[in-house]
């Protein structure tokens, strides 16, 4: 049994590869006093960026637990993750309201992907 850890700090690791499946921690925005939709685009390009490092991509998100500061937001959440699944490839997926860990920030979300074969 081989799991690979990558950007490990005290707290957490960033990407963790077990059995073929990627895990990355919850990731939010770049820009924290953004609005819903540019907070939404850039937490997926982070996404997107560590799915690239593990060996991975957006195809092969498996679930996806999206977290909400307040749902008056959901449909700007949507429109976002909408346009960014792949046709065809939407995963699993939950979405609940939760207080954040700072106050400005407005989305977070957690992957589970498959590495791509």
């Amino acid at each position: 049994m081989s799991i690979e850890r990558m950007e490990t700090a005290q707290r957490m690791s960033r990407i963790v590869i077990h059995n073929d499946t990627v895990y990355l921690c919850g990731q939010v925005a770049k820009d924290a006093n953004a609005g819903i939709k540019e907070q939404t685009e850039t937490m997926l390009d982070k996404v997107d960026a560590l799915l690239e490092q593990a060996g991975s991509d957006r195809k092969n998100i498996l679930s996806a637990t999206i977290y909400v500061r307040d749902m008056k937001d959901f449909a700007g959440m949507n429109e976002v993750w909408d346009n960014w699944v792949p046709e065809g490839y939407a995963p699993a997926r939950a979405c609940v309201e939760a207080r954040m860990a700072r106050p400005e920030l407005l989305v977070e979300i957690s992957v589970v992907a498959a590495l791509k074969k």
